[in-house]
Order: C-alpha cells, then structure tokens, then sequence
C-alpha cells in the first residue's frame, strides 16, 4: 500500500481491516488505554478501522497506520479525524503508539508530519489535539510540535463523561 506521508523512520498508511489485531495491541490493552474509560473489545477495534476508511474517502484524511521503515513493524496509529468538541466540529491530530516503542519519539515524528500534511496538503488552518487532561505523555507530544493549550472540557467518552483538554496549532505558527 502506498505511503501517504513519509518521515526519516516511519511511513504512514491506511488503515486496513488486516490490521485489526495489531491495533487491537493498543486498542485493547488495558495500560495503554488507561486514559480512557475502558479498552476496546475487538469488534470496537473493526469498527474504529472501519469509520477510519470511511474518513478517508469522505475528508481524504484519518487515523494512519504507522509504520517503522527500518523493519516494517506496525507501530501504532497516527492522523487526523473530525471530532465533536463543545458543539463544533474540529479536524484533530490523535496518535496511539504500542507500548513497548513509547518514549522513542515515535508519535511525536509522526504527529509532526501529520502538522504538516494537514497545512500543505488539506489546507487547514488550525489543527487540534486533545486528550485526558492526565495523559501527560500525549500532552508532552503535542507541546513538543508546538501546540499550545486553549482549554480544558469534558466529552462523552465510550459511554463516559471525562475531562479532556485541547490544544492548536494555526498554519501561520507552523509554517
């Protein structure tokens, strides 16, 4: 499958149904997903793949599978989706990054390749990133690729309401 966007050790790809075990590693797993209400079950894995596919023919873009190009190991997720926050509805960068290859800089290469994408290619102006307002390592991704903190919301989350915060990016800060 063709490459959407490329870095220095990652290439990013559409999501396909074939990769729902690997996602599934994240998705599902308990540690990884303690800043949500719960884990995934495998059926909500399919499902998530499957609105990603779909988002990616109706707004050309979504959640990317990110690949390690030195060896071809599935990493995680990585893109840009549509997302209700207080009402409106924002084109917003999320990344999820396998456990066992967090804390090598991973999601923050891949969430700055997707800055740039959503700027050069989609022609957005801003672009957001949220995340449970504990979930340090994401808030330290976004921080990183010089998102800045707008505010602090709460959102129904899996059938739960939880505190989030946003952060953005606008094209001229970027560029």
């Amino acid at each position: 499958m063709k490459p959407i966007i490329e870095s220095k050790r990652l290439f990013l790809r559409e999501l396909k149904l074939s990769d729902t075990l690997e996602l599934a590693e994240i998705l599902s797993d308990k540690e990884s997903m303690k800043y949500y209400p719960r884990p995934f079950s495998k059926v909500e894995v399919e499902k998530w793949i499957i609105r990603n596919i779909e988002s990616y023919e109706e707004h050309k873009h979504g959640l990317w599978a990110v690949i390690s190009k030195e060896d071809n190991i599935f990493l995680g997720d990585c893109g840009i989706t549509i997302q209700a926050i207080d009402g409106d509805l924002l084109p917003e960068l999320g990344y999820h990054i396998k456990r066992q290859y967090c804390n090598k800089g991973f999601a923050s290469e891949a969430a700055k390749e997707c800055i740039k994408y959503a700027f050069e290619i989609l022609n957005l102006e801003t672009l957001y990133s949220y995340t449970n307002i504990e979930n340090e390592p994401s808030i330290r991704v976004a921080k990183k690729n010089g998102m800045e903190y707008i505010k602090s919301f709460e959102k129904k989350i899996l059938g739960e309401t939880v505190n989030e915060v946003l952060y953005s990016i606008g094209k001229q800060k970027n560029l």
